[in-house]
């Protein structure tokens, strides 16, 4: 098998990578206004919740440690909330794994650090370009930082209006996370495969959400999917 060609690093593929990526930013703004709001109701800072965003960077990772957060803690509560974001987060092995054919050949110095900015939008992003015949690194690495930029700024924003909403819920807010997470899906449909992985995930989450208590469904729901479209073919 024939290994594909180096992959460059450039500015002007950085540059590209972030043009490309701003059709996504309203979405990607409306859940960081979403969570900055939110993490007031925890009693987070303005400092801390800007920092988790820049520093944890993991989006619905950081939306389901929010809804767990508890103002005083157990060695088992700590346990049990850094599983269930564990659980959360395993989906990005498989999408570094997924950059592996494309990347291999960057410097480990270069590929290692830039992965620290792998959010599902920009991910698939640049997995839609490479596969389009693209194969500047930079242009992963552009939408990237991108992304979390204007994660941290849009946080920021939230936080300081959310102080104002005494009910997030009350308009609308906890809306935004599935659907941003849609908007996202949509650009990825290939046929049949995801059809069967999406719908069962959904229908099985939402069915575990009624039976047990915590983040369960989550995790069910994405092994029922994965599993349901392992046995599915590619029809279109």
């Amino acid at each position: 098998m024939t290994k594909p060609p180096p992959a460059p690093l450039t500015l002007h593929g950085m540059l590209h990578g972030a043009r490309e990526t701003i059709p996504l930013m309203p979405g990607l703004a409306a859940f960081g206004m979403a969570f900055g709001a939110a993490s007031v109701q925890k009693g987070f800072s303005f400092l801390e919740a800007v920092l988790s965003s820049g520093l944890v960077f993991a989006g619905l990772a950081q939306m389901v440690a929010l809804e767990g957060w508890r103002e005083h803690w157990t060695p088992a509560a700590l346990l049990a909330l850094g599983l269930l974001t564990m659980t959360v987060n395993m989906r990005h092995v498989l999408m570094g794994a997924s950059m592996r054919p494309w990347l291999w050949s960057v410097p480990a110095w270069k590929v290692y650090p830039s992965l620290l900015l792998m959010a599902d939008n920009n991910w698939a992003a640049a997995m839609r370009y490479h596969q389009e015949g693209g194969n500047d690194a930079g242009y992963f690495v552009g939408s990237g930082l991108l992304t979390w930029v204007l994660w941290m700024i849009s946080t920021a924003a939230g936080h300081a209006i959310g102080g104002g909403i005494p009910d997030p819920r009350a308009v609308g807010i906890d809306l935004v996370v599935p659907a941003f997470f849609v908007a996202m899906l949509l650009p990825n449909w290939k046929g049949r495969r995801e059809a069967v992985g999406w719908g069962v995930a959904a229908v099985v989450s939402v069915a575990v959400s009624f039976v047990l208590a915590g983040w369960w469904f989550i995790v069910i729901g994405a092994l029922a999917g994965a599993i349901a479209g392992g046995f599915t073919d590619d029809e279109r």
